[in-house]
């Protein structure tokens, strides 16, 4: 899982900054940056963003003015040289508040709190509807989180494998990587995302699944991926 970041900032060496930091961070992508807020809105209309960086003293449109037009704001941390406008963004359900300048330290524990925020939201939104529809064979089909094997990505098509059938629609593994729990599935392989409570054994590079499935895990994420499959329940002589 990792959380789309836009930078919204005027002075370029503060952008700049913000970019380091944000690419010293696993879980944090950076999409993009802006030098004012009227970019910022004309780039919001096209691209979904998870968390926005954002600076509160620009020309034009100050980012306190700029969050109060956006209708369904992404999660927003200020990050600002000034400190007397953190009561107003806290007003604003800010996830942070950051003055300038910034130590990584305390950019990265408002950075922890953005994910712990984002992770919490998507799991009620899971637990309220624990399943979602996708148009298969002219038909939209329902399919339930739990009864998900492993999803295959076919160029621009995937394959959500479950236990009864396969289900072939026209969407991007990574889209559907966005709408997953993501206590409960993990991307092993480019091409390939797995329920991790369906792993029946691993066998070197590859997964076995229930129905003779095995999928294979990419070299880079195998350390990781036998982490979150073993936990503390490999027993060791």
């Amino acid at each position: 899982m990792k959380l789309n970041c836009l930078i919204i900032d005027d002075e370029p060496i503060a952008r700049k900054g913000m970019e380091e930091y944000v690419n010293e961070i696993d879980f944090l992508h950076l999409v993009d940056k802006c030098e004012n807020a009227i970019k910022a809105t004309a780039y919001l209309r096209e691209h979904p963003v998870d968390l926005l960086l954002l600076d509160i003293h620009m020309p034009k449109l100050s980012g306190v003015d700029f969050l109060k037009t956006l209708k369904d704001p992404p999660m927003v941390i200020f990050t600002t040289a000034y400190s007397e406008y953190a009561l107003e963004g806290y007003s604003l359900d800010v996830i942070d508040y950051l003055v300038k300048p910034v130590p990584f330290d305390r950019f990265m524990k408002a950075a922890s709190k953005a994910r712990d925020f984002y992770l919490l939201r998507h799991k009620a939104a899971v637990e309220e509807q624990p399943y979602f529809f996708i148009k298969c064979d002219g038909k939209y089909e329902r399919i339930r989180f739990d009864e998900i094997l492993y999803i295959e990505s076919l160029q621009n098509y995937i394959v959500v494998h479950t236990p009864v059938r396969k289900y072939i629609t026209y969407l991007t593994l990574s889209v559907m990587e966005e709408q997953l729990p993501v206590g409960n599935f993990m991307k092993v392989h480019k091409s390939f995302i797995i329920a991790l409570d369906k792993v029946k054994s691993i066998d070197g590079n590859e997964m076995v699944l229930p129905n003779s499935g095995r999928v294979p895990i990419s070299r880079a994420l195998k350390d990781d991926v036998l982490n979150r499959i073993f936990g503390n329940n490999l027993l060791k002589r």
